[in-house]
């Protein structure tokens, strides 16, 4: 049971990252170039519902922010919940 509990800690972890660095390249490079596409079509599944419910304000999108609390939120009551049960 660890063992999950370890797994699901790295995948949201790797996939905090994968938020941040989709930010990051944001900034720097072009929508249409193909590292950020490939960054991009991992977060836009998870942004695009929260970005229905959390508009921009002004020229700042606090959905990825959203995103990563909702992250760890749920990675921390799955591993409550395995540890719970073990």
């Amino acid at each position: 049971m660890i063992f999950l509990v370890q797994i699901i800690n790295i995948v949201a972890q790797l996939y905090v990252w994968i938020v941040i660095v989709s930010i990051l390249l944001s900034f720097f490079i072009d929508p249409y170039h193909p590292v950020r596409q490939g960054v991009d079509n991992l977060v836009r599944p998870l942004l695009d519902p929260i970005r229905r419910v959390v508009p921009p304000v002004g020229m700042l999108d606090f959905s990825p922010l959203v995103l990563i609390v909702l992250i760890q939120v749920v990675s921390r009551l799955l591993t409550g919940f395995l540890l719970a049960i073990s």
